[in-house]
């Protein structure tokens, strides 16, 4: 269903919200204008003197770079459109910690204690959530920063952001560069971290990152 004015700013506040962040900071994360987003800017002056203030829409470019900015797919930015309807929270673990055995079960799910709990704007199954460190990801994913994974069965395509764990256990987050039957290029947002391309056999599972929080 289309997202009419009202509707599509209200998932842009939600998003920013979720982020912990300003409809301000949002603009700014995204690399726009502070300004962008406020209050101010959804609507012009009417057409002719009486009438309803002009809705101002935000720019196909600034949404896709709100999206790009904040890792999050067009399906779930729409959903932010309504309000949340309770609480949820998805399991939490280091993502340096994720890479040691006894988290994960055999199809890749979460698993064992340790976990901590991540609060979600929205119910959702099959998710969990990783915290981030190093800097291979930076700016957009920030040591500290918590990414939910979707290991639901979600179909993984070249320009997704993903966390892969190998079969030696080492645990990232990365860009899909390239995916092929036999290969998997791993991209850095970072330029100061090649790529890397592993066999699938080196695979030990990979899932979408739906959305960062902070």
């Amino acid at each position: 269903m289309p997202l009419s004015h009202a509707k599509l700013w209200k998932a842009l506040d939600n998003l920013a919200r979720r982020e912990g962040l300003s409809a301000s900071g949002l603009a700014r994360r995204a690399g726009l204008d502070a300004t962008s987003f406020n209050p101010s800017k959804r609507f012009g002056p009417p057409v002719t003197a009486g009438q309803p203030p002009r809705p101002r829409w935000p720019s196909t470019e600034s949404l896709t770079r709100i999206l790009e900015a904040t890792g999050i797919s067009l399906g779930d930015f729409a959903d932010l459109a309504e309000d949340p309807t309770g609480p949820a929270t998805v399991p939490l673990l280091g993502l340096a910690q994720a890479g040691a055995d006894g988290f994960f079960d055999d199809a890749g799910l979460p698993t064992g204690d340790g976990w901590d709990q991540t609060e979600l704007p929205r119910p959702a199954d099959g998710l969990f959530s990783l915290q981030i460190n190093g800097e291979s990801m930076a700016p957009l994913y920030r040591p500290g920063d918590r990414v939910i994974v979707d290991q639901g069965g979600a179909e993984v395509r070249k320009g997704d952001r993903v966390v892969v764990r190998t079969t030696s256990g080492e645990t990232m987050a990365k860009e899909l560069a390239a995916l092929s039957a036999r290969h998997a290029t791993l991209a850095s947002i970072n330029p100061a971290f090649p790529a890397r391309t592993l066999a699938r056999t080196e695979i030990a599972w990979m899932a979408r990152i739906l959305w960062v929080s902070q």
